[in-house]
């Protein structure tokens, strides 16, 4: 309690103002507090329980769930369940962007099954989908009665130019657009939307009612900092909102009036429908109300959006609650506040449950929800994270057991919901310390699975581009030591399989000539018989592997330059490959400077990647059996940064800035160099493509989020 307490004091402001906020919650009480006491049958039991919908009656509308007095009620036929756990779900498959609206009835109908099997009690979405969504969802739970797919719907902004418009959120282009697509998304929800095809917006005829199972409203983005500032700023005079189902508080900001009047708007379009349920508006760490001090970069503790500031009247029973994207690697101030880092969690320092105690504790009355959390499994990270927590670099195995943790975490710390970013991997994704290398081609990046670009890997849902251990065609024959070469190609990744005479011993090098110019030599050969851009060492006898590339092809340039001295490693002339995790920053509070940070996303793990395997590895890049050697290369590992158009990087420099350009390749030349005999050589081509094909599997490991799931359904929290 007095840890609790303690960080309640160092990251909270709950002064007289957010104070006033609070008592302002007291309005709905009387309303709402007959719907907690029908709720505190609790969900013990629950493996046996029916989660059929049993709306209860106040203010003269049904009302599914309740949020208000520190929890958040889903009124169910077994009674009231205050903990909500879901899954977020994109609007979007592999080779296509979310705009491309290519999501099938099918994809749907499959998903929900499996999301049933896992546990899973909630889907949200963050837009309008198909209206094969809502039609499926319906004709499952209608299938499942006692075991439905509750829904939280979002709405985004259609137009987001908000940060660069001169009055912000209230440019009158970004709030009108706004309030449309508030009453679309619920005329979707409820079947009564005809819309016409428009670029990027679902359209059709919506025609399945699946309000029964509406849980809640999560509208809104990750709002900008800088654009949250500018809407602040330049409408200092923009009137207080007083609607008949959602106000704003007497400080709330600009930001959060222009909330308030549109919950309210999405509020009344709901009470025509004779319903009411939590509405809330999306947030993350960037723009929580919290202070930060100790966060080394300015933006992400520039302005605050406050959901104290924003409330409900008697006469909307359903409430409201704080939403918030919140991961345990982000922001920094995870790794540096010092309440944070006091804060402990069965007998060990946890700084991200520290982060969501401050959250619940600052909100007090109004329930807190994570809406987002989870690590990913990828081969790239993009940050590091306290107790192992990293933006990437997890197995799926580890991943999993991640996010169960997690799961389980926000329970404890007596927070209302979890919801589990993501069902699916998402190829359409970008992460920082990708971003660059792929922008002269970012129109086709959902072309391809960049192990790399951590963001693309989140799913419980594996979208695998192809067998692990393609067979492959024959590109070099020889009687010699390397007797063959095979090649296979798919969206993520290029394999190879190299035969040879003996069963594999010593080092086998190997060098890849992407673009014009090259090195002679490879790291640790004296053989200068061709020219390479990357390289792959692979150490057989001791089973470590690395990858480099030339200097002049150095990536990590554009992440940073000029680049701190120490922070490239080389090696016979070549540069290890690595992937920036941080730039160099200072502690505000205490002026503590840490270094650069970086990955060696070049050092390549031995062993089986087959998910059939029970020894899968979903890391590995390389592995012996006898005589032959599998290697499969991430494409970026040899500079491809879109396969699907032969398109390779060339970072160039100018007046000190680095940018990326890319050249054509139409094939790549390889040399494979053994440790004893002669080099081989072969000429590596492939297919261009505009249409990819994803095999769908649960991940390696997803057998501890589903017990997670069951965990956080069948046991309350501890109040």
């Amino acid at each position: 309690m007095a840890a609790t307490e303690a960080l309640t004091m160092q990251l909270t402001s709950i002064d007289r103002r957010a104070a006033l906020a609070l008592t302002a919650l007291a309005t709905v009480g009387a309303a709402v507090a007959a719907l907690f006491v029908s709720g505190s049958g609790g969900a013990e039991g629950a493996s046996a329980a029916s989660w059929r919908p049993a709306p209860v009656r106040a203010a003269n509308v049904s009302v599914l769930a309740s949020a208000g007095q520190g929890r958040f009620v889903l009124h169910t036929a077994h009674g009231g369940v205050d903990f909500l756990p879901g899954v977020n779900l994109g609007a979007t498959i592999p080779g296509h962007q979310p705009g491309e609206l290519a999501v099938s009835a099918g994809h749907y109908r499959r998903w929900f099954a499996e999301m049933g099997e896992l546990g899973i009690r909630a889907v949200r979405i963050y837009t309008i989908h198909p209206p094969a969504f809502y039609g499926e969802l319906v004709r499952y739970n209608r299938a499942h009665a006692d075991a439905p797919l509750y829904l939280v719907q979002g709405v985004y902004l259609p137009d987001e130019t908000y940060p660069s418009r001169p009055r912000g959120l209230y440019d009158p282009a970004v709030d009108t657009a706004f309030g449309a697509e508030l009453a679309d998304a619920v005329a979707a929800v409820h079947g009564t939307l005809s819309r016409a095809p428009r670029r990027g917006r679902a359209s059709g005829r919506w025609r399945a009612d699946a309000g029964r199972w509406l849980v809640a409203w999560i509208v809104g983005v990750e709002w900008d900092p800088f654009g949250v500032q500018r809407t602040d700023r330049t409408n200092r005079g923009a009137p207080a909102v007083r609607g008949r189902y959602f106000h704003s508080t007497g400080d709330a900001t600009p930001t959060e009036r222009w909330l308030a009047r549109h919950l309210d708007r999405l509020a009344t379009l709901e009470h025509r429908h004779g319903v009411s349920m939590p509405v809330a508006f999306a947030n993350w760490p960037t723009t929580d109300p919290l202070d930060h001090p100790s966060e080394p970069l300015e933006r992400e503790d520039l302005a605050g959006v406050d959901a104290n500031h924003v409330l409900p009247t008697r006469a909307w029973p359903g409430g409201t609650f704080a939403s918030y994207h919140a991961y345990p690697y982000y922001p920094d101030f995870q790794r540096h506040e010092p309440a944070l880092q006091r804060y402990r969690v069965d007998g060990r320092v946890d700084p991200y449950a520290g982060y969501l105690a401050a959250l619940r504790d600052h909100h007090g009355a109004l329930p807190v929800m994570i809406t987002e959390f989870g690590v990913p499994a990828s081969v790239g990270s993009a940050h590091d994270g306290p107790l192992g927590r990293s933006q990437g670099a997890h197995t799926e195995q580890e991943a999993m057991r991640i996010d169960a943790e997690l799961l389980r975490l926000i329970g404890r710390q007596r927070l209302a919901g979890a919801f589990l970013f993501a069902w699916a991997d998402e190829w359409f994704k970008f992460t920082w310390n990708t971003l660059l290398r792929h922008e002269p081609v970012a129109d086709r990046r959902q072309l391809w699975h960049d192990p790399w670009t951590n963001e693309q890997w989140f799913g419980l849902v594996a979208t695998d581009p192809g067998p692990a251990y393609p067979a492959g065609r024959v590109v070099s024959e020889s009687r010699a030591e390397v007797r063959e070469i095979r090649l296979a190609t798919d969206p993520a990744w290029l394999h190879l399989r190299i035969h040879l005479d003996q069963p594999a011993t010593g080092t086998l090098r190997l060098g890849f000539d992407v673009v014009p110019g090259g090195a002679a030599r490879l790291p640790g050969s004296t053989r200068t018989d061709g020219t390479s851009d990357y390289a792959v060492v692979l150490d057989v006898d001791h089973g470590t592997g690395q990858a480099y590339v030339r200097p002049a092809l150095e990536p990590l340039r554009l992440d940073y330059s000029p680049l701190p001295a120490g922070v490239v490693r080389t090696e016979d002339g070549w540069n290890e490959m690595l992937l920036s995790t941080n730039r160099p920053v200072t502690i505000p509070t205490t002026r503590q400077r840490f270094p650069y940070e970086t990955m060696d996303v070049g050092a390549l793990r031995r062993g089986d990647w087959s998910p059939a395997s029970p020894a899968y590895d979903s890391l590995a890049t390389w592995r012996v059996s006898g005589r032959d050697v599998w290697i499969r290369v991430p494409w970026m590992q040899i500079g491809i940064v879109d396969p699907s158009s032969h398109s390779a990087l060339v970072p160039v420099a100018k007046d000190g800035v680095t940018t990326a350009t890319t050249v054509p390749v139409r094939s790549v030349g390889l040399r494979v160099v053994p440790s004893r005999g002669a080099s081989a050589t072969a000429t590596l081509r492939w297919e261009e493509w505009n249409v990819v094909r994803a095999t769908e599997r649960l991940k390696a490991g997803h057998e501890a989020v589903a017990e997670a799931f069951r965990d956080v359904t069948t046991r309350r929290p501890p109040r």
